[in-house]
Parts: structure tokens; sequence; C-alpha cells
């Protein structure tokens, strides 16, 4: 059974985890370098390679998780972290909608539809949003919770993700290890913890592979060097599919 943990235990498993925890890059280059020897296609490689990375990202995690006996306490169907702002790369927007598009087809037309009337939905709120390129990103981030705008990728009938294997690096490093009740009674509880250090590694090796590929000439429907840099909301690049 499960034991929700304090804050205080929290934070000491933490410390834990930063004192004997060190990046194994070469997970995250044996990747890049597998799928680079593959004989496939380079908009099919880049798929391959960013969901290879993203599953590198979580083992990770669990691995880290196992070491100092953390367990999460999130389950299918809680989603409160789902109301956070996700602002991701144009780089990392093309490769999910690229992903999405190899979904079958009826998962897939649920996805688009459901995409639709989500801008529908919400528009009113969606014009309350906060700029995302402002500097106090926690102001930001409670600006935004306190809206109540779930993710563009939110299923709020089941409280499940639509894409999960290929949910983004905010949504896959952010986790909670004390009571659920937080997540719900508090915009930013303090008890969670972000494995953000892990983005580091994740977008390096994307952006290496990405470098090999330009020197080949051929970037598939990735546009190198610009798609790297420009960020927006999640919900912004899907309403451009």
């Amino acid at each position: 059974m499960l034991k929700d943990l304090s804050y205080d235990e929290v934070r000491k498993k933490c410390d834990e985890i930063s004192e004997t925890y060190q990046i194994n890059e070469e997970l995250f280059y044996g990747v890049i370098e597998d799928w680079d020897g593959t004989e496939k296609t380079i908009n099919d490689k880049l798929q391959g390679v960013f969901q290879s990375l993203l599953k590198v990202v979580s083992n990770e995690i669990t691995t880290m998780e196992d070491k100092v006996s953390l367990e999460a306490t999130c389950q299918m169907g809680c989603a409160f972290c789902c109301y956070f702002p996700i602002i991701i790369t144009k780089l990392e927007s093309k490769l999910l909608q690229m992903t999405i598009n190899n979904f079958d087809s009826e998962r897939k037309e649920k996805l688009y539809n459901h995409i639709e009337q989500y801008f529908i939905k919400y528009k009113h709120i969606l014009e309350q949003v906060p700029d995302n390129t402002d500097e106090e990103i926690g102001e930001v981030k409670e600006a935004y919770k306190k809206l109540q705008l779930p993710c563009v990728l939110l299923d709020t009938e089941t409280n499940q993700c639509m894409a999960y294997e290929v949910r983004p690096i905010p949504c896959r490093t952010y986790m909670s290890y004390s009571d659920p009740l937080l997540c719900k009674e508090n915009l930013l509880p303090k008890e969670t913890v972000s494995f953000e250090f892990l983005y580091e590694p994740y977008i390096s090796a994307l952006n290496e592979f990405l470098q090999w590929a330009y020197e080949d000439g051929n970037t598939g429907k990735i546009t190198y060097p610009n798609d790297l840099y420009e960020t927006d909301y999640l919900f912004n690049w899907m309403s451009k599919s």
C-alpha cells in the first residue's frame, strides 16, 4: 500500500537523489546513434528518436525513484497537474503532431474532434491566458492555474491524456509523492517534485540528431535550427495542427 509522504520526507529523498544521481548521457546519445543507423526516412527517424528519448526520461525517473524508495501517488484519473501551463518548442510540437498523425484513424479522429471542440468550449478562458514570455514564471503559473483551463490533450470526462505515451516533458517530469488531496486543495502545492533537469540531456540529444540531419541536407518536416528556439503554449501549437 502506498504511503503518502510528508513534505520533509519528500525533500529528504530528493536530497538523496541530488547527492547520488548522475545523468547518464550515453543513454540519450545511444538513442540517436541507434536511429541514425537505420534505413528509415528522416521523418520516421525523427519520430523514433522523439518517442525513444521520452521513454529514456521516464525510465530515468523510475530509476531514481527506485533508488530512494519513492512511489508516485498520482493515479489514473488524477489530473490536477493537467491544468498547469505547458510550454514547449515548435520542434517538440511538430514531433508530437507527427506522432499523433500516425495514430490509428479512430483515435486520431477522436483527438482532433476533441481539439476542435476545445477551442470552442474554452474560447473565453483562452483569451485570458497570461503571456508566456513573462519573466516571472511563478506568477504566470499561478495566474494560469486560477483559470482552471485544462490541457488541450486532456479528456475531461475520463481525466486521461489523449496522447499519454508522447506527453511532453513538463508533464512526465512533474510528480507527486504526497497526499493527492494536496494537489486538489492547492494551486501550486509545494510537495510536488519536478525532474525537469532531465530536459537538458533530452533536448541536447534531439539537437545533436538534427545537426547530423542538417549536415546531411535533410531535416524532414523540421525547420532547423529555428524550430528549436521558438516556444509557445501547447494549445497554441495544437490550434495550428
